[in-house]
């Protein structure tokens, strides 16, 4: 919780806290007293680019002139370009060759170069890392660095300060960094809160990986790419093994259903993994019926052809 402190001092004078807001229209349709913490209202549209700005705070002036590298199917990649450009740092991001395009214009408006390849996120994290050893730059994983997990952990401080009485935190896992941070929080902070992750059903390594005690590789078909990863990430998966209360998984059609959802509620266009939470909650509404619940939106990036196919019903 030392870190998570020294994060929230680093990050201060760049990004504003986020709103907290109760929804009435969700807590009808759930059965539940329903908050949302809106990461999608940060400059990057999510909650990642709070890692980015701790991280690179920290680069001493060797690193810095190297540069840095990362590998993202979007968010991620943001958030370090993000970063770099507040600390004039030079970022190459890797990116999936499908990825999603809103993501990777915004990633080079924000001054980084983009590399892409690979069929999904784990085979542009490979290349990524066989280029940055090559090269000599730093590379930053999207899971498995202290000082990313430490900066989105700000964000259930900036929750819990804003209402205490919050029960139970549900938090989307891809590579589990956010889940992780959470975690960390709400234990120094509120100890009784039970804090929930959830997955794709489709991509569910980080799942089978914190259900089997050990790391775990599967499938990735889910049409979330905040949540598609292969593989689970050993840092983030040691915190959640200690810490977290209990994963779920959702399936496609329930996570179009919370985007729907929070557009319709909420009036914030949010991409799947940022519905992931309530995607959970309304998968089983009697298990949280009359509990404060907080949903961590991690996001709001979607793309135009996105938004058309959901509300067409298609995506």
């Amino acid at each position: 919780m030392a870190d998570v402190l020294q994060a929230r001092a680093r990050i201060r004078p760049h990004l504003l806290p986020t709103p907290l807001h109760h929804w009435p229209g969700l807590s009808e349709l759930t059965g539940a007293e329903v908050w949302v913490k809106h990461e999608n209202h940060l400059p990057i549209g999510a909650f990642k680019v709070r890692g980015g700005v701790n991280l690179l705070a920290c680069l001493d002036d060797d690193a810095r002139s190297r540069g840095v590298t990362a590998a993202s199917t979007g968010n991620h990649g943001q958030s370090v370009a993000w970063a770099a450009r507040r600390f004039g740092v030079a970022a190459t991001v890797y990116v999936p060759q499908d990825a999603n395009p809103v993501k990777v214009d915004a990633i080079r408006r924000l001054g980084a170069t983009v590399v892409a390849g690979g069929r999904d996120f784990d085979e542009a994290r490979e290349a990524c890392e066989g280029q940055s050893r090559a090269r000599g730059s730093r590379y930053i994983h999207s899971g498995n660095e202290p000082l990313l997990i430490a900066g989105v952990a700000t964000a259930t401080c900036e929750l819990l300060e804003a209402e205490p009485t919050v029960e139970v935190l549900i938090v989307p896992v891809g590579g589990g960094s956010g889940a992780a941070g959470a975690c960390i929080a709400a234990a120094a902070l509120a100890p009784a809160i039970r804090v929930v992750g959830v997955q794709a059903e489709a991509a569910p390594a980080g799942h089978r990986s914190w259900t089997a005690g050990h790391l775990v590789e599967d499938r990735m078909e889910t049409f979330a790419e905040g949540l598609a990863t292969r593989t689970a990430f050993e840092l983030p998966q040691r915190i959640l093994r200690e810490r977290l209360d209990d994963f779920v998984l959702v399936g496609e059609a329930q996570l179009r259903q919370a985007m729907r959802a929070m557009l319709l509620h909420t009036r914030n266009l949010v991409e799947a993994a940022g519905a992931a939470p309530l995607a959970a909650l309304l998968a089983d509404p009697d298990r949280w019926r009359g509990r404060r619940i907080a949903l961590m939106c991690s996001g709001g990036n979607v793309s135009p052809d996105q938004l058309r196919a959901l509300l067409a019903g298609d995506a």
